[in-house]
């Protein structure tokens, strides 16, 4: 074809593309040998229906290799193609896989071969189909893997040597297919940085992991303390002052430990919370009938000792008597009012005394029964702490006389805040808030247990402790926090900021 000609009539058609300038020359001369193939196929002597053996790279496998939209045969109806043979092929460097097309219609037996000229560069190439056998009788397709090892750059001369050996003529031929491959050098370090993200990202995902771990069981461990606590606050305190240790002047150990629970359960009762505003409201009847279903008998109470005296308001030591065994008997402390209370004065008395009502912990001491018949003075009963109310009893001891049998040390101090702040704990996690924490609250016994109790007559019991802003309501000022003062907001937090 001269230059500049047009292109032929079919030229399109046929090859479907013109290759690029720089595959002309071994397009060119891979065309020429495909077609004096197919000249040869004509022309060559037939085998009467012998093997018919074929061997060719399909048009998709050459379009792949050399951009060329053909079939190149290397025999074809048993005619071999020397000039496709002879034809030294060069296979493009991204290419690692060559792929035959091969089938038989009679047994034909085969033997497969390679040769590299530098193993160094090349490895030895790999195929999926064994290295000697017979060819499929069914159109098939095999592969011939090529990888370079990276440890040179050199051009790779390749031989692949197919012996064909057809049974019926017991003759051997043998077919070279050569090919050409430039392989590079792989530098090692640009391996590493793939080496060391790889590392990074293992690194990571573990850490992760032991992250997760680690976050699940201080999950199962807070669940489970958790629950303790509920089951802790859930037993009684009934006689739980056994296993205190005794005051010692002596300390070895600066906390004592902790008071174990009393594992008897209590009936609870639903607590009554009664807000600032809510007792001006409440009528003497009202608060009766809240407490009903704890009343018990007049005649079951005793009274005996004057405790602590009020202007209106009274505790005494009491004795409750068993109301099926009248030979079992329980002292308890008996919160009442003096002839001269007023109705609102009794109804505040009944009220505050509910404030811890229904609670249970070692550390508090709700209302135990009352005694609200017509014609008496309404009575509070509380369980019995032999040492009383706790301020009263810290005013009488002195921490400097061993002698004395109620010194206490700063040991027996420090236990004794501990079990306050528990029981103030508790109220928080029970969202009851008590407005009125101080040592004129607590009561405590002979084996230093201090329990929290209501704040009922306290106001009447110790009026030093309060002062009236104006608004003729007594607070305990020193004890508030600055929001309860201005703003009347009580919180779990403002009970413990005062003591």
């Amino acid at each position: 074809m001269l230059p500049g000609a047009p292109d032929p009539p079919g030229w399109r058609r046929r090859w479907g593309r013109q290759p690029g300038p720089g595959l002309w020359c071994p397009s060119l001369l891979l065309l020429l040998a495909v077609l004096l193939g197919c000249i040869e196929a004509q022309t060559g002597p037939g085998s009467g229906g012998e093997p018919e053996l074929n061997v060719y790279m399909s048009e998709e496998e050459v379009r792949r290799l050399i951009g060329l939209d053909a079939e190149l045969y290397y025999i074809r109806n048993d005619i071999i193609n020397h000039r496709a043979l002879s034809f030294n092929l060069i296979i493009p460097t991204e290419t690692s896989s060559l792929h035959f097309s091969w089938h038989s219609k009679s047994k034909v037996e085969y033997k497969l071969g390679f040769h590299v000229d530098n193993p160094l560069a090349m490895d030895m190439p790999q195929t999926n189909i064994s290295l000697q056998g017979d060819v499929p009788r069914s159109l098939s397709v095999f592969r011939v893997d090529l990888f370079c090892s990276g440890k040179m750059e050199t051009e790779i001369m390749l031989v692949m040597q197919l012996n064909i050996t057809i049974s019926s003529a017991k003759n051997i031929t043998v077919l070279n297919f050569k090919r050409r491959k430039m392989c590079y050098r792989i530098d090692p370090v640009n391996v590493a940085p793939t080496t060391s993200t790889r590392v990074f990202y293992i690194s990571v995902g573990v850490c992760c992991a032991v992250i997760f771990l680690v976050a699940i069981i201080l999950a199962v461990l807070h669940l489970h303390s958790m629950k303790r606590v509920e089951l802790d606050d859930s037993m009684s305190d009934s006689g739980s002052s056994q296993g205190l240790s005794q005051p010692s002047t002596q300390t070895t150990q600066y906390l004592r430990a902790d008071t174990p629970n009393n594992a008897t359960p209590v009936t609870s009762y639903p607590t009554l919370r009664i807000e600032k505003n809510d007792l001006k409201s409440v009528t003497l009847q009202e608060a009766k009938a809240k407490v009903k279903d704890i009343a018990i008998s007049r005649e079951r109470v005793t009274l005996k000792d004057v405790l602590q005296e009020g202007t209106f308001g009274r505790i005494f030591h009491g004795i409750l008597v068993d109301e099926k065994d009248p030979s079992k008997e329980k002292p308890m402390f008996v919160k009442t009012v003096k002839d001269q209370a007023s109705e609102a004065q009794i109804t505040m008395m009944l009220t505050e005394s509910c404030k811890l009502r229904g609670l249970h912990h070692r550390n508090l001491l709700p209302i135990g029964h009352v005694c609200i018949e017509d014609g008496e003075k309404p009575m509070v009963l509380l369980p019995f702490m032999n040492w009383g109310n706790l301020k009263l009893f810290l005013r009488q001891c002195k921490l400097v006389e061993a002698n004395n049998p109620q010194a206490i040390s700063q040991q027996d101090l420090v236990h004794m805040a501990i079990q306050i702040a528990c029981g103030m704990s508790y109220l928080a996690r029970r969202e009851v808030i008590h407005k009125d924490l101080a040592a004129r609250n607590c009561v405590i016994d002979e084996s230093l247990q201090v329990k929290i109790t209501d704040n009922a007559l306290s106001r009447d019991l110790f009026p030093m402790d309060y002062h009236c802003l104006g608004d003729n309501e007594n607070r305990p000022v020193r004890w508030m926090s600055l929001e309860s003062l201005v703003n009347k907001e009580f919180s779990s937090a403002g009970d413990v900021v005062g003591p």
